[in-house]
């Protein structure tokens, strides 16, 4: 698909001419009404309603449905997503399930391959031709998110400009409090917001790791993650892309996964969809294999002890998630049985669950001895060359 190079006069106006009304307008006021407690408030509240309404809402619900939402949710996402400004759900939606299909090549919007500038925020300022809605079905015959691509203009210039100098008038009184609200909760925090999301589709596709694939120029960086409400963990979002977290771990920074499991708690989410632990450590037992010995004739042998390692890792996370889920059901059983009784049956359990946990991690040591060999066989090609 070739891109024109016309500018696109109305997105390039506002995402130059925003940035610059919010410096003006905050050294305006700062100098004319001084800054209080209330300022900070609203932008930190509009601020974290609008990043998540992008990162949960619009990214992990509507474009990967990693989990299912009650339409309560669903509305506040389509509320402050409008009012973050970044399109409706339904056009956003299709660009980025545009670019997970086509990660790279020229019909991915925002590829990066085209150019750091280009990924930030390039390819909206830019008139690529008739704009393109696909892969969008099931978020058409949404009625919330439908209602929103109808009235996206309106309601965000209500929820993301009027609302926030409505907070502040609330807050601190006539047209100091408005402006106040309005230029913090809403000019400042759009650019703020803007910058967060054009990260991922830029840095997070220069800058990084990848631990877990190295089919696509997605990377891992927990520092990114910090700006971005989790979003950092990009390689494994690409690589798994149908799981509710970005940072799997349950000491990565990541509030959107963190705002999804506790809406999970009061009923507003429901169906988090995780991938299996064996999936994902055996998907990164493979690239670490793969990118230590790119380039090199690797011998059958060492493949062999690959697929080993990756089988007897997977199985015996499989034994695992089987034998923890019969000792859950023993222990709502036990009080059938007798304290003598119970207590060897509990014993036989956890012998059990501690085998498949010894299986893992000779599988964990047998691939550290396989890269210490493949590291060895590289160094006698070499010496031999």
């Amino acid at each position: 698909m070739e891109h024109r190079n016309s500018v696109n006069i109305i997105n390039s106006s506002f995402l130059v001419g925003m940035p610059l009304l919010a410096l003006v307008s905050v050294i305006f006021y700062s100098i004319e009404y001084g800054i209080s407690w209330v300022e900070p408030i609203i932008f930190v509240v509009f601020y974290l309603a609008c990043g998540l309404s992008i990162t949960a809402g619009y990214h992990r619900l509507f474009s990967h449905r990693t989990h299912k939402a009650a339409w309560p949710m669903r509305l506040f996402y389509a509320l402050f997503g409008a009012a973050a400004f970044q399109n409706s759900a339904i056009k956003w939606c299709s660009d980025h399930r545009r670019h997970h299909l086509k990660t790279d090549e020229e019909e991915d919007p925002y590829s990066v391959t085209k150019g750091f500038m280009w990924a930030h925020m390039g390819w909206v300022m830019v008139d690529q031709g008739e704009e393109i809605v696909e892969h969008v079905e099931d978020l058409q015959a949404d009625r919330i998110l439908a209602w929103q691509d109808r009235h996206i203009f309106l309601i965000g210039f209500l929820v993301g400009i009027v609302l926030p100098g409505v907070a502040g008038l609330m807050m601190l009184g006539g047209m100091h409090g408005f402006l106040g609200g309005m230029i913090y909760g809403g000019f400042l925090r759009v650019v703020i917001v803007h910058h967060a999301t054009f990260l991922i589709n830029s840095a997070a596709h220069t800058w990084g790791t990848q631990p877990y694939s190295t089919a696509n120029t997605s990377r891992d960086s927990p520092i990114l993650s910090f700006f971005t409400f989790g979003e950092g963990y990009h390689n494994f979002h690409h690589t798994f892309q149908a799981d509710y977290r970005n940072g799997h771990k349950w000491y990565h920074w990541d509030p959107s996964k963190w705002w999804i499991k506790a809406a999970s708690w009061v009923g507003m989410t429901k169906e988090l969809h995780k991938i299996p632990k064996r999936s994902i450590e055996s998907q990164k037992m493979k690239t670490t294999f793969e990118k230590k010995s790119e380039g090199e004739d690797v011998s059958n042998e060492l493949q062999a002890r690959l697929t080993q390692c990756v089988q007897q890792l997977r199985k015996g996370f499989s034994e695992l998630v089987k034998r923890r889920d019969e000792y859950k059901v023993a222990k709502l059983e036990r009080r059938k049985e007798s304290k003598e009784a119970w207590k060897r049956r509990k014993e036989g359990h956890k012998a059990r669950i501690k085998e498949c946990k010894a299986r893992i991690a000779q599988a964990r040591q047998d691939f550290k001895q396989l890269m210490q060999s493949l590291k060895l066989d590289m160094q006698s090609k070499a010496v031999a060359a």
